[in-house]
């Protein structure tokens, strides 16, 4: 998958829409399963630290459990990816969202029934841990693949520093602030639904809802005629 390949003109609304599903993955497990986060592993390294001080309100075990479950996700699509390199873009990125969505599905079964006051059953914590953490490290390293500039789609402090950094203020010329400024909105709006749909109705519905704009975004993307033809062989 080349540079050219990932610059496809619906590609940049797709990176976008899933930036909005990393902050509801975010709301879902910083609220609903005890200060872990399944998308962000510079959080939970943090967390790490301060569970391995003893700190009250941190535990080890979840940090391991997300940061192993997010190298797994990324290890499987880094070499699955390498086997649709030369094949057209659009079909990596179906199989990707096909395997995301999957995953986050499988967790929201998993949640239906869980509460999250007393987060129990307890082993549904460490299930959810697993599948959204696998889920994020496969799309982790399928957006790696694209380089598309500012649309991580789950780190935002090169974003922010860029934005601040290249600006006018700092003598540069402003490139990608629209980017970079979507790409802050959409997470922050991904977050705020999910803490509403986490607090209001558990977790089975804001996962289901990210499964959904994975899978679902993915397909409008690759039926746009640029994708195609951008993605042809």
């Amino acid at each position: 998958m080349t540079a050219a390949k990932s610059s496809i003109a619906p590609l940049p609304w797709l990176l976008l829409l899933l930036s909005v599903t990393t902050g509801l993955v975010d709301a879902i497990s910083v609220l609903g399963l005890g200060k872990v986060f399944t998308a962000n592993m510079t959080g939970n390294i943090v967390f790490l630290g301060f569970a391995a001080a003893g700190t009250p309100g941190f535990r080890v075990a979840p940090y391991l459990a997300a940061i192993a479950a997010f190298l797994v996700g990324a290890l499987i699509a880094g070499r699955v990816g390498k086997g649709y390199a030369d094949l057209p873009l659009h079909r990596w990125l179906v199989v990707a969202a096909l395997v995301e969505a999957a995953l986050l599905w499988a967790a929201a079964g998993v949640a239906i029934g869980f509460d999250v006051p007393s987060q129990s059953p307890g082993s549904s914590v460490y299930a959810i841990i697993a599948l959204t953490g696998l889920a994020m490290g496969f799309r982790n390293a399928t957006i790696r693949q694209l380089k598309v500039p500012d649309l991580t789609t789950t780190v935002l402090t090169l974003t922010v520093t860029g934005l601040a950094a290249d600006s006018s203020l700092a003598g540069g010329s402003n490139p990608n602030w629209a980017r970079r400024i979507g790409s802050i909105a959409a997470i922050f709006l991904g977050a705020a639904i999910g803490a509403v749909l986490v607090t209001r109705n558990g977790l089975a519905l804001p996962l289901m809802l990210a499964g959904a704009l994975v899978l679902f975004g993915t397909l409008a993307c690759m039926l746009h005629p640029a994708a195609r033809d951008a993605g042809a062989a």
